[in-house]
């Protein structure tokens, strides 16, 4: 007498009705074992959009703090921290496993820049942070991000630099700074990181700019 099919062959004889079977990553395989593109719901888009669905909660946390309340700003802290090791850990399983997708290449910088963006602006509401740091920041991430998809229409692709890189790590790091609940005596010296930030920021942008440039 034939035991019965365990889940497993169930999924993969439906799947051999479909032609598609699905893995436990969220890739799709053809019935013959061939690769498909990858689909929208796998570990590395989840990660993506639940930092998406956090950011209002970190904005909160930030707001109840009000760089007042020690154990409400550790909270913005651990929260931002966590998040931003999700963009890490996004796009390494991502790459990983070939579970890069379009929507991925959408999201991942949409969320990377609401993050920061939300970071910056509570930053000044709270009054730890100078206006003109978060105009600049905005200004550029954002000019920038739309410049990026003007050249991709007319069908150039400018690769991001290792400044872009090193931007993002003073960003990051001059939030968390900020967001720790230093004694007075850190102001300057966590000011002069996000000075850095700021410098690195601009400089990358003007020569996002004229890389674009030489592309046209």
């Amino acid at each position: 007498m034939p035991s019965d099919p365990s889940p497993r062959s169930l999924t993969q004889g439906r799947g051999l009705l479909t032609g598609r079977v699905w893995d436990v990553n969220g890739a799709k395989t053809s019935a013959s074992g061939g690769s498909d593109k990858p689909s929208n719901l796998n570990l590395p888009n989840v990660l993506t959009s639940l930092r998406i669905v956090f950011i209002p909660v970190f904005a909160w946390l930030v707001l109840k703090g009000d760089n007042q309340y020690v154990g409400w700003m550790w909270a913005a802290f651990a929260t931002f921290a966590l998040l931003m090791y999700t963009d890490k850990l996004d796009g390494d399983i991502a790459r990983a496993r070939g579970l890069v997708t379009n929507f991925g290449k959408i999201a991942d910088p949409i969320a990377d820049k609401a993050l920061m963006t939300t970071a910056f602006v509570c930053l000044n509401i709270i009054g730890v942070l100078p206006i003109w740091v978060t105009v600049v920041i905005v200004i550029r991430e954002f000019g920038i991000t739309f410049w990026r998809m003007y050249m991709l229409r007319q069908g150039l692709v400018v690769p991001a630099s290792k400044g872009g890189k090193i931007k993002t790590v003073l960003q990051t790091l001059a939030v968390a700074l900020y967001l720790i609940p230093f004694p007075s005596w850190m102001d300057i010296p966590v000011f002069i990181v996000m000075l850095a930030a700021v410098a690195v920021t601009v400089a990358t942008g003007i020569q996002y700019l004229i890389d674009s440039r030489k592309k046209a």
